[in-house]
């Protein structure tokens, strides 16, 4: 059984394999994925004298948290709803119903499309949370502005590897389509075979893969925000 977060289960599951649970710690991990442009970067940021904390320190704001809820929410929301709420999404609708009735297939573009749609949304808008975190962080005191210059350096420095196993994800999910509409085909076919009625509702396999697809999509939102909810943590200790 695979073990960790949440999204990295689901994909797990998804995927129907068992992977090996790793031994190696987060430190040697790191070494293996910063250069040593990075590493400097980082030593520097954690050795080096911190900026000197302005004269009068503001508080963080209830804006910041109300924010952060905000825009989160706002995100699940877009996760949970359907295609059809967008004109160019109703138009790619209709093309994979055409698509269905002219060959009894879904073509998987139309959720590929919206989960990579999705990802940018998520990364733009929690990217912009971060940086202004970070400026929140730097107005504090001298101990924190340190923690959002680490906080930046590591950004730039994991997020080009997080983007591109991120970006593997709609493959992945591409592969669980395609398993669960060929057993429910195989299903069909059985059960044409011996003349009997199947059990399974034709299509039923669709809901299925959107619920799948609408549960990795917020496990990753998870992910994602877990660098904010670090920041926001930092801010609320003042």
């Amino acid at each position: 059984m695979v073990r960790g977060p949440t999204f990295i289960r689901l994909l797990a599951r998804l995927s129907d394999v068992d992977a090996p649970q790793s031994n190696a710690s987060l430190s040697d991990r790191l070494s293996q994925w910063l250069d040593w442009k990075h590493a400097l970067a980082l030593s520097t940021a954690l050795d080096g004298k911190p900026s000197a904390a302005p004269a009068e320190m503001p508080t963080v704001a209830s804006s910041e948290e109300d924010e952060c809820a905000r825009l989160r929410a706002s995100l699940a929301e877009a996760i949970a709803s359907k295609p059809e709420a967008t004109v160019s999404a109703r138009r790619a609708t209709r093309r994979a119903s055409a698509a269905e009735d002219a060959d009894g297939a879904v073509d998987y573009t139309v959720f590929r499309q919206r989960y990579l749609q999705l990802q940018r949304t998520m990364q733009a808008a929690t990217g912009n949370l971060r940086g202004r975190l970070r400026d929140r962080l730097a107005q504090q005191s001298a101990e924190l502005a340190r923690l959002a210059e680490v906080d930046a350096v590591m950004e730039l420095a994991l997020s080009p590897r997080e983007q591109t196993l991120l970006a593997s994800v709609p493959a992945l999910l591409g592969e669980h389509f395609e398993r669960l509409r060929q057993a429910e085909q195989i299903a069909l076919a059985d059960a044409a075979a011996v003349e009997t009625t199947s059990t399974a509702m034709p299509g039923a396999w669709l809901d299925v893969f959107r619920k799948d697809m609408q549960s990795v999509l917020l496990a990753e939102l998870d992910v994602r925000f877990q660098p904010v909810e670090g920041l926001l943590a930092a801010l609320r200790t003042r």
